[in-house]
């Protein structure tokens, strides 16, 4: 597969995407992006967020389920 077609794109309300931002600073990913599809891959797996260093606190991982929730992302 060429480079680059291996991914599509995903939209989201921008301003979900501005709160990520400011959520994302000193957590240790590099962009919103990086986020996305750390959470979207663990969701996917079933599993729960995991705490690695300078990971998620439990009230994060809760904050972040109940707004997809809200936003329809997530049942």
């Amino acid at each position: 597969m060429p480079k680059g077609r291996d991914k599509v794109t995903i939209k989201i309300p921008r301003e979900l995407y501005r709160r990520l931002q400011e959520m994302v600073k000193g957590t240790g990913f590099g962009s919103v992006t990086e986020f996305i599809v750390y959470v979207m891959r663990d969701l996917a797996a079933g599993g729960r967020l995991r705490q690695e260093g300078q990971g998620l606190t439990p009230q994060e991982v809760d904050a972040i389920r109940k707004r997809l929730r809200a936003l329809g992302y997530m049942d």
